[in-house]
């Protein structure tokens, strides 16, 4: 049984996989609330909903990033915390590619976003097909005209997920499908299907990944005269 939990972005969800790979449980919140205030009752919550205990677990799963500093900090350290209580292991995963595993039963090209401000998203590519979720592209920030021009020059349906969707739908003129609201953020059980046949980890080596530096050390630098790469 796989525990999966993102707490990446404004939302945060958790969700149960058993061992046929089926979702027997999940919960998502997207609330002015902070993550260090719902993320573990919420997994407290639903475990004890679905009558599993940690000791039930394989091993646990949760978004290493990209997206918010502080989200991310809390999800890992949750899993931390959990998995060494429990002698258990856990996998990191891609907070894009847990936006992508909501698109399983749809084929097209998924183009996760998530904003990073100062104009650019947090992005990867997907193809679905069949059912299967193949990755077109490393995790990046990219921004929003680079982004644009390079799906000008893809074919086919072509759908926009992830927090940062709306941002690159307008810049991209409206051209591009733009994933329902219930699909459209990081759940608990996109991340139970990312983790699937995942080499599993000891909670020491689990860390975030954030891909660029955090605001306020970017800040520190410029004012140092320091360059800062985008």
């Amino acid at each position: 049984m796989i525990l999966g939990i993102d707490s990446s972005a404004i939302s945060a969800g958790c969700a149960l996989m058993d061992s046929d790979g089926r979702i027997i449980a999940e919960q998502f919140l997207k609330t002015k609330h902070t993550h260090s205030q719902t993320l573990l009752p919420m997994i407290e919550s639903m475990l004890k909903c679905a009558g599993v205990k940690i000791s039930d677990l394989d091993a646990a799963a949760v978004t290493v990033g990209p997206g918010s500093f502080t989200g991310l900090r809390i999800g890992v350290s949750t899993v931390k915390g959990m998995c060494y209580g429990a002698g258990k292991k856990c996998v990191g995963i891609s907070s894009l590619e847990a936006i992508a595993y909501n698109f399983q039963g749809t084929d097209g090209t998924i183009v996760c976003c998530m904003d990073a401000r100062c104009g650019q998203v947090y992005n990867a590519i997907f193809r679905s097909e069949g059912g299967v979720i193949t990755r077109q592209c490393d995790d990046r920030a990219i921004r929003l005209e680079e982004l644009s021009q390079e799906l000008s020059g893809m074919s086919g349906r072509i759908i926009l997920a992830g927090d940062g969707a709306e941002l690159a739908h307008k810049s991209t003129e409206e051209k591009y499908e733009l994933a329902p609201y219930i699909l459209r953020y990081q759940r608990g059980s996109g991340v139970c299907y990312a983790a699937r046949g995942r080499e599993l980890i000891d909670p020491a080596a689990l860390m975030p990944s954030y891909l660029r530096l955090p605001q306020a050390e970017r800040e520190r630098l410029a004012r140092e005269g320091k360059a800062v790469a985008d």
